[in-house]
């Protein structure tokens, strides 16, 4: 029995982990803990191809009472949806989660 789905990252998604990424290792000047930090939120992304519906709904902020889902890892909150008859997972944003969003 095959429940994958399979995880499609929209181009906003690949900035924002860009983003991450150019933040702590040139701001903080710590290009290894960036390249762990940014694994583990593939990791945790890649994850929701076995379970997306873990995530819970967003009821709050941005995106909020309109089906989008979020998956809390460590400080920041990835936003996705899920296209139920393709049986496919939308990464729409990963943001820090003490930003207003």
């Amino acid at each position: 029995m095959e429940n994958k789905y399979t995880v499609k990252l929209l181009p906003r998604a690949y900035r924002d982990l860009d983003g991450i990424y150019a933040y702590i290792a040139e701001t903080l000047i710590d290009p290894s803990i960036a390249a762990k930090l940014v694994d583990s939120l593939e990791e945790a992304i890649f994850s929701l191809e076995s379970m997306p519906q873990r995530g819970a709904l967003r009821k709050t902020g941005a995106y909020a009472n309109k089906g989008y889902r979020q998956l809390f890892v460590g400080n920041f909150t990835v936003l996705f949806r899920i296209e139920e008859p393709k049986k496919r997972v939308l990464i729409v944003t990963v943001r820090y989660s003490k930003s207003q969003f």
